[in-house]
């Protein structure tokens, strides 16, 4: 932890600080044993395009990776701040550190996701009930 950057050790500090040896990239060997990629929760540095900015915007953006779509990162950066940056406008992304296990291994993401899902479903159903034949409007005769 000691290599890491000021604005990195203090959001990691404030994840409960990961031993970050058991969750490290591992890109040779067995392939069955290989983790590597950006994770949620990672730590990263983000370059964006110059081109996008204001003249005299720092083109770096730092922070901690929340989610990453087709169109968009989404980011929780070092002033606190949830941002969403344009795909269309990222040079680079840099990896400072994971601080969590990768996906396959990660069991509280995983139970997460599974809870979720479950939470969806029945509302889902508990939605369809409440409206269901209350649409019907659109239907002639």
């Amino acid at each position: 932890m000691s290599d890491l950057p000021d604005w990195a050790r203090s959001m990691l500090e404030e994840l409960g600080s990961p031993k970050l040896d058991e969750i490290a990239s591992v890109h040779t060997g067995d392939l069955m044993e290989r983790r590597h990629g950006l994770r949620k929760d990672d730590l990263v540095k983000i370059q964006l395009d110059a081109r996008a900015l204001s003249e005299g915007e720092d083109t770096w953006v730092y922070g901690r990776l929340l989610s990453s779509g087709k169109s968009s990162i989404e980011l929780l950066n070092t002033d606190g701040e949830h941002v969403y940056i344009a795909r269309e406008v990222v040079v680079r992304v840099v990896l400072v550190t994971h601080t969590r296990p990768a996906y396959i291994d990660d069991k509280k993401l995983l139970e997460f996701e599974r809870a979720d899902q479950k939470r969806r479903s029945n509302l889902h159903e508990k939605v369809e009930k409440e409206t269901k034949g209350s649409d019907d409007s659109h239907i002639w005769g």
